[in-house]
């Protein structure tokens, strides 16, 4: 079992938002994520989650995981998974994973428990 887990300011997403707009967003949600995401709260969730993620795999991002090469959704009843593109799970070979978003207090938490 790996885990991982970030925070982040929600007012640092807000800042990159104000100044690069849908570029920021691009920049590590793909286009599902996008349209699912509306409000800096759930944006700031998203980046601590892969970052959680690429923590909880032992790699970062960059050349071995990318931010596109996870997917974030979330269920009928709002709670949040992942899964990885097919060359990244190749390389990674998640068995079983368990993801954990919150924000409060001007923060985004993530929390991510995986099974290699």
């Amino acid at each position: 079992m790996k885990i991982g887990t970030d925070i982040i300011q929600i007012s640092r997403i807000e800042r990159l938002l104000e100044k690069f707009g849908n570029t920021f967003k691009e920049k590590f949600l793909n286009d599902e994520e996008i349209k699912l995401l509306k409000r800096p709260e759930s944006i700031a969730g998203f980046w601590s989650a892969k970052e959680a993620i690429s923590k909880a795999l032992g790699c970062g991002i960059g050349e071995e995981l990318s931010f596109h090469d996870i997917v974030i959704t979330k269920n009928h009843k709002g709670a949040p998974s992942f899964t990885l593109t097919k060359k990244a799970q190749k390389r990674h070979k998640i068995k079983e994973s368990s993801l954990s978003i919150s924000h409060d207090g001007g923060f985004a938490i993530a929390i991510v428990v995986i099974q290699l």
